[in-house]
């Protein structure tokens, strides 16, 4: 039986983030202001990427995940194809931190801000949504964040971790991780992320911090069939920044 986690996307829209799923037969994804993730259910048939085409829209791209995602049949175009890496929670010291404060509605700008200059992945409108956000502040300035993404049933994603470069190499992104992590586990829940199977020094950086690599995953940018009419969200191709992190600014 395959473990919960090689199905996060799935068993995050089908559970706890059913609120935020748009659903059309055999496939699913986030709404498009939450998050660019889709996904095809587990024991779909080829009916599944006609329900996919629906949901996304003519022309419209969305990304997959998975251990091995199925490849998209004639018509579909794949944008990009990432190796990534999923590590789990094994010995992190979870802890609150004291300068760590919750970010909601009203720190929006800022927090889209910060991510557009640091691209720690896939941050849009409603992300807010997906859980809880800390931040760091310095003269009043968020100059650091990380929150919570993907939550199939026992686990929470630790993601859009970032820090200002003009505040880097001082660990502010390891704190914000370590208390990220303690709410994720006072709810009895297990952290885990995911990143760019390239980000050597990232990965090094996690482990070093008590992750544990647990399998490797592949991200996919798709493009449906057609021609779209208009484009409501930016490109998830970009600078590769839709698959999750690729910083190399967690410092232990």
């Amino acid at each position: 039986m395959a473990h919960i986690l090689d199905r996060a996307l799935w068993a995050s829209l089908s559970g706890p983030h059913a609120h935020l799923a748009e659903v059309n037969g055999q496939a699913m994804r986030y709404a498009p202001d939450v998050a660019p993730f889709a996904v095809l259910r587990p024991d779909h048939d080829g009916r599944a990427w006609d329900d996919l085409a629906e949901l996304v829209g003519p022309g419209e791209r969305t990304a997959l995940a998975g251990a091995d995602p199925t490849a998209p049949p004639a018509g579909w175009e794949v944008d990009d194809a990432i190796d990534g890496v999923q590590l789990v929670d094994s010995t992190l010291r979870a802890t609150p931190d004291p300068e760590a404060v919750p970010l909601g509605p009203d720190d929006l700008p800022e927090m889209l801000d910060l991510v557009a200059r640091t691209e720690p992945g896939p941050f849009r409108q409603r992300a807010i949504e997906l859980g809880a956000y800390l931040g760091i502040r310095r003269d009043g300035q968020l100059v650091a964040m990380a929150g919570e993404r993907l939550h199939p049933p026992g686990w929470t994603e630790i993601s859009a971790v970032c820090t200002d470069p003009a505040y880097r190499r001082l660990g502010l992104a390891t704190r914000l991780i370590r208390a990220v992590a303690a709410g994720i586990r006072g709810r009895g829940e297990t952290p885990f992320l995911h990143a760019a199977a390239s980000n050597t020094t990232g990965i090094r950086l996690y482990e070093s911090i008590g992750f544990t690599l647990r399998r490797k995953t592949v991200f996919l940018s798709v493009r449906a069939p057609g021609t779209p009419s208009t484009r409501t969200f930016a490109s998830i191709k970009g600078k590769r920044s839709w698959i999750g992190d690729q910083s190399t600014t967690v410092r232990p």
